[in-house]
């Protein structure tokens, strides 16, 4: 299967089918922001329920956690984020262009001159990252806050919470999900980088010794986890982080790269962060954020191994992963999105072959009977073929056809969105079918 060798058209079904908008359309958009459809909410919502269902179902010393986005900002100053969450910045005095220093090549870093025009650039100057608002009914008198840039703070907060009220003993990990901000200097490439986003991450605490062994784990499993929601390993690598490369919190990071139409790029970071973290917060707190042992009554400071993975590039990715232009053997194109079922936002189509002689009202009950089950997607409008096209630009994994042999024999024709093979189905057996291939598969 040919791979997307941009993203203009990607971008152009999204809008077309309704995964994904411009925010604020209307009155022109705004920079990195966009809105998820009803197409696009139902993808993104599948992924975090695979996510969740992976990091917290699937463990039993694994729990939950929803921080508020909104946080103390003496949680910023403990992290690094106030002094140091900067980028270096240049300008373009020419064309305006905006760049992240630590982006340009040698060469255009030797010479001064803009990549785009060569023009030239400015001075480098730090630019932090963070959304800065005000909390405090009365203006003058409110103080400084920010938009959370990251979720795992939360986390590292909560971690003396979570012991005491959840039973858990070291290893454990607490997961979340949640939206972040982060006021990007080169935001861009459709959702791949924008200035909302939403974060899955998960905080694994273990005893300083054990860490490398966890964090091999890890990166073991949660490279795993792109198995089961259709991204094929072929399309993943992992990339460490050499010693000038790491954060100042970490001892080890591997990223999970995926190779988009822009080229390799991280989608999953997977981080030893050692201690630094909750020993920062015991610092600028005064609370301790050890940990006592209760077999062994040993207390110490816990090591922590992070995996945090973006969903909306991960909802990116996919979308990447199951576009198609294929074309058929009459030398017409179809358009098809190869989702997993699972992750599909629509899992079966119900379409009556016409609208008269009791097919819509035998299609509308068998509706109301599969919804129970599955997300379903009615259509009754237009010729058989182009509803078939319209799901497989939707990526509906199967359609159900209701025609007058229905009423007589008790089975429908499925078709199967990849080979576009029909079979006859009795209608009894349906919803077992169905649910093998959908939900087992």
């Amino acid at each position: 299967m040919a791979r997307l060798e941009s993203f203009d058209k990607l971008v152009s079904l999204a809008k077309r089918r309704g995964f994904i908008f411009q925010s604020s359309e209307i009155y022109g958009g705004i920079n990195a922001c966009y809105d998820y459809g009803p197409l696009g909410v139902e993808l993104k919502l599948n992924v975090k329920q695979m996510w969740w269902h992976a990091m917290t179902r699937e463990h039993d010393n694994i729990v939950g956690l929803d921080a508020a986005i909104l946080m103390h900002p003496k949680v910023w100053e403990a992290s690094g984020h106030v002094g140091g969450f900067t980028d270096p910045l240049v300008d373009c005095k020419a064309c305006k262009t905006r760049f992240r220093e630590d982006t340009l090549s040698e060469e255009t870093l030797r010479s001064h001159a803009c990549p785009e025009c060569g023009g030239e650039l400015t001075d480098s100057r730090q630019f932090n990252l963070m959304f800065k608002t005000q909390m405090g009914a009365v203006e003058g008198t409110a103080s400084d806050i920010y938009l959370r840039p990251e979720t795992a703070q939360g986390i590292f907060v909560n971690f003396p919470n979570v012991v005491d009220t959840s039973r858990q003993q070291i290893p454990f990990g607490i997961a979340q999900i949640g939206k972040a901000f982060r006021n990007e200097i080169t935001p861009g490439n459709f959702i791949f980088r924008t200035r909302e986003f939403e974060q899955m991450e998960m905080q694994f605490f273990v005893k300083p010794d054990e860490s490398d062994a966890w964090f091999e784990t890890w990166k073991e499993r949660r490279m795993a986890f792109y198995d089961t929601i259709g991204i094929s390993r072929e399309n993943l690598r992992f990339e460490e982080h050499g010693p000038d490369e790491l954060a100042h919190y970490a001892r080890a990071a591997f990223d999970i790269e995926y190779k988009f139409p822009i080229g390799w790029n991280e989608l999953e970071g997977i981080h030893n962060r050692s201690d630094f973290d909750l020993r920062q917060h015991e610092k600028f707190s005064g609370k301790s954020m050890g940990y006592r042992d209760p077999h062994t009554n040993e207390k110490y400071t816990p090591f922590i191994i992070e995996t945090s993975a973006g969903c909306d590039r991960t909802t990116l990715a996919i979308l990447c992963e199951a576009y198609e232009e294929e074309t058929l053997e009459d030398g017409s194109v179809r358009t098809v999105m190869h989702f997993h079922p699972r992750v599909a936002p629509i899992k079966v189509a119900i379409l009556p072959l016409v609208k008269k002689g009791g097919l819509k009202e035998y299609a509308t009950d068998l509706k109301e009977q599969l919804k129970r089950h599955f997300n379903v997607f009615y259509d009754e409008k237009g010729a058989i073929g182009r509803r078939y096209r319209r799901m497989d630009e939707a990526g509906t994994p199967y359609c159900v056809t209701i025609d007058f042999d229905t009423l007589e024999d008790q089975a429908v024709t499925v078709r199967h969105r990849d080979s576009m093979e029909q079979i006859r189905v009795p209608v009894a057996d349906l919803q077992a079918w169905l649910a093998e291939r959908i939900l087992i598969s």
